[in-house]
């Protein structure tokens, strides 16, 4: 049910302002989804085609990737209007039969709003590049040079280079941390901030139950533009940008994670209560992610959930590295909120990255199911598709042709959704799609795997229902995430409610000793193993074991 505000703003009786807690969310990333008028681009009106299949999961809401007014540098991530819709994906009637065919079905809308920079042919950018006294002249991040005429400090865009870009008009540099055509908007500003808030309200008022938040560390830069310092070789990681991209060689100390986001984050949340909706902020940091989850999620002030970017990473999450994350959540986040996702619009497809077996998809997928926080999944993560091999002259991602072929962008996991099998494009269009379409993903088609009671699409129905029949798995505490051999085994509780859950991450069978108590197992249309006479749980490789304490 939508969640709208009355005239005093405060939020009907009826909605369920903790909706979110432990939500399952489907994202959508719309050019990739469904084209419904041949464009070989997805739309509005293709994704409430599809509605009923998402629908049909069990998920609790779908997240939608930009579909603002844009000149497509970025894909939408550059917003040059964000009020309206951008026309190769429909209109604002589109959007708001979206809206409403989604919660006939049952479903809360997120989408996204990317705040921390706009296009450079957003109007706001275009006034107040023209000079230095204009309205907006200080609605972006201008600085003079250094006296050499070099940028004012040596900070790096995420898609490589200086963050600096050297603007005739004003002769100032202004400040970039994704492409040149992204301008950093000036968080310091209060017009700023409140222009970024009507522009949420917008879509608010629209009906929409929430946001995820791009970049939501990224809204302040520090203030005096002092240098970052360099960042150890021992201590770089690849989990927000290449190893490639000197991006790694700096600590983000002043480009990003400053202190005053906590108060613009209290004013967004107060926007959020009048409506009853939620956020869940994207932390982009390879060193700080899990503490700033924490912090931007502690108590009741700030957005309602963040995800880091540690289960996003390259390297398959084992058991003692699983322990060592939900530690860390432990130790800086016990009041907050995490949102967990394998695969996303920004990273290799978790079954290649991680190189997972079909047994091994199904273990990972269950074990989402059932650890604390919210769960993100990106569409074609239920069909298990790989990676697609998308060849240099079909690339059309600018961070992949920047970095190639050592880093072939994002693009492999942003081809076309593949529906049915009968031709090339996989029911996604009837024409060329914006990218192809793999050949290999057209053998795991939903409708394929509709007619497969074996198919992983079953199995993902299986987990997401047997998640949301337990309230243990769906909002409950842990006991503390453990690791024993190839064992990674937690307690979940709520309510009274205590869930034991064991997952054998290993090629190779093995064995736990169940907790005290009276365990009863259940899950067994998830594969879950029994305890055997010795008292043991034997699991077969891939294998979990679920009981509840009765």
């Amino acid at each position: 049910m939508t969640a709208q505000a009355n005239v005093t703003g405060q939020v009907a009786s009826h909605v369920d302002a903790n909706w979110w807690k432990g939500a399952v969310i489907y994202q959508i990333y719309p050019r990739s989804y469904q084209d419904s008028n041949g464009d070989g681009i997805g739309d509005l009106l293709g994704i409430v085609q599809r509605l009923p299949y998402i629908a049909s999961l069990g998920v609790d809401a779908i997240w939608i990737s930009p579909f603002f007014t844009s000149p497509m540098k970025d894909f939408g991530y550059d917003v040059s209007d964000y009020c309206d819709v951008d026309p190769m994906f429909g209109t604002l009637a589109d959007f708001d039969a979206l809206v409403d065919t989604a919660h006939k079905l049952g479903m809360k809308v997120m989408i996204d709003l990317v705040l921390s920079h706009t296009s450079d042919q957003h109007a706001w950018f275009t006034e107040s590049r023209a000079n230095r006294t204009n309205d907006k002249a200080d609605w972006y991040v201008w600085s003079d040079p250094k006296p050499d005429g070099t940028p004012p400090n040596n900070w790096l865009s995420i898609f490589g280079g200086s963050a600096w870009q050297w603007d005739a008009r004003r002769e100032q540099y202004y400040l970039h941390n994704f492409l040149v055509s992204q301008p950093d908007l000036n968080f310091h500003n209060e017009e700023v901030v409140q222009a970024v808030l009507n522009a949420t309200q917008f879509w608010l008022d629209r009906g929409v139950d929430g946001f995820r938040l791009d970049t939501i560390n990224f809204y302040y830069a520090d203030n005096e533009l002092r240098d970052n310092p360099p960042l150890p070789a021992e201590e770089r990681n690849a989990n927000i940008a290449p190893s490639v991209n000197p991006y790694n060689h700096q600590m983000h100390l002043h480009s990003k994670n400053q202190p005053e986001n906590l108060e613009f984050l209290r004013k967004f949340r107060a926007l959020l209560d009048q409506y009853g909706a939620a956020a869940v902020g994207e932390v982009g940091d390879a060193q700080l992610g899990l503490d700033l989850l924490g912090e931007y999620t502690a108590g009741e002030d700030f957005v309602q959930m963040c995800y880091a970017f540690e289960l996003l990473a390259k390297d398959t999450p084992t058991p003692e590295r699983l322990a060592q994350v939900f530690a860390k959540v432990d130790e800086v986040a016990a009041d907050g909120w995490a949102c967990w996702a394998f695969s996303n619009h920004d990273v290799m497809r978790h079954v290649s990255r991680w190189n997972l077996t079909p047994a091994a998809a199904r273990a990972f997928c269950t074990l989402m199911m059932c650890l604390r926080g919210s769960v993100c999944i990106y569409q074609g993560e239920e069909l298990g598709l790989p990676e697609a091999d998308v060849p240099f002259e079909a690339l059309q991602d600018p961070y992949g042709i920047e970095f190639w072929p050592e880093f072939k962008g994002r693009d492999g996991c942003r081809t076309p959704m593949v529906w049915e099998p009968s031709n090339q494009n996989g029911g996604f269009s009837a024409h060329q799609p914006w990218l192809p379409v793999s050949n290999e993903h057209l053998q795991m088609s939903v409708a394929d795997q509709e007619e497969d009671p074996a198919a992983l699409l079953h199995h993902y129905r299986r987990a997401i229902a047997f998640r949301r029949a337990h309230p243990a798995l769906v909002a409950g505490d842990h006991s503390g995430v453990q690791a024993t051999d190839d064992i990674v085994h937690f307690i979940r509780m709520a309510k009274g409610q205590q869930i034991f859950c064991a997952f054998n991450l290993s090629d190779s069978p093995t064995a736990l000793t169940m907790p005290d108590g009276n365990w009863q197992p259940i899950g067994a249309e998830l594969g879950s193993a029994h305890p055997s006479a010795d008292g043991k749980l034997h699991l077969g490789p891939w294998q979990c074991a679920l009981a509840l304490h009765v």
